[in-house]
């Protein structure tokens, strides 16, 4: 992943091999994996990043009484995991009476790992937190807890700050860099990132790394900025009109250079 990472072929921009920077799907019914039929092509994945918890003795340190909280705002599973982890490391019973307010029904399900569902107070949005914030208001006399990661968007706490609603923000697991170091001598014709610190862990993995004839993925405005402030040239990019999914955009882009 670093000078080697030059194609052998200067002049050869076919397609042969796709690294997606995040878990292999745990299902077969996966766009790539029909990408990688239809077009003959290797896709292998591998986390770029991954999720670390929080230490108790750390989460101390940020003063925050989980006791006091009537009401979590759960915005993705990693979320879901860290509370209940962390409840459990400090024996924290939490009370049947605790209300849950998720960014999705798929997250509000996923309660059901450590809550009897039906016998809870659960309520989620449809995937968007604006959608989720209009619950929330109707519930102003609670006190929330906003679980996070070290790395989050500011959208969240600006909005609920802005509704003044009575909250606290507590960060309970942190994105780290995987070690990557057994990709030294791989080469990949395309590399697709999700988020910034993909990059981040590709250039902590390889200081020395030269884009060189790979082409870069990136989906997003936040990762394209990345990629672009990276010093990297930006080859595919996802949503954009006619291409909503990284899927989409990658196939569009493989049908055009392959076909030569």
């Amino acid at each position: 992943m670093n000078e080697v990472a030059a194609s052998k072929k200067e002049n050869d921009l076919r397609v042969k091999s796709i690294l997606v920077t995040q878990p292999k799907p745990e299902t077969d019914k996966s766009p790539y994996f029909d990408m990688s039929k239809k077009f003959g092509v290797k896709i292998d994945f591998r986390e770029f990043i991954h999720v670390e918890g929080i230490p108790a003795q750390d989460f101390r340190q940020q003063r925050v009484n989980i006791a006091e909280h009537t009401a979590v705002i759960l915005t993705s599973r990693n979320a879901v995991d860290h509370f209940f982890r962390i409840c459990s490391e400090m024996r924290i019973t939490v009370p049947d009476t605790m209300k849950y307010f998720c960014i999705s029904e798929s997250t509000a399900y996923y309660l059901q790992k450590y809550v009897q569902y039906r016998k809870r107070k659960i309520f989620h949005g449809k995937a968007t937190f604006s959608d989720l914030l209009e619950i929330i208001r109707k519930h102003k006399d609670e006190k929330f807890l906003y679980p996070c990661t070290d790395v989050h968007k500011e959208e969240v706490p600006e909005i609920l700050d802005k509704h003044k609603i009575n909250y606290s923000k507590a960060v309970l697991f942190r994105t780290v860099c995987s070690d990557l170091s057994d990709l030294a001598d791989v080469f990949y014709d395309i590399l697709v990132f999700f988020s910034p610190s993909g990059i981040t862990s590709l250039y902590k993995n390889f200081p020395k790394f030269k884009q060189n004839k790979t082409r870069i993925a990136a989906f997003g405005p936040a990762t394209a900025k990345a990629v672009e402030e990276a010093g990297l040239t930006l080859n595919i990019h996802a949503p954009k009109p006619g291409t909503p999914s990284m899927t989409m955009a990658i196939e569009e882009y493989i049908k055009q250079v392959n076909k030569k």
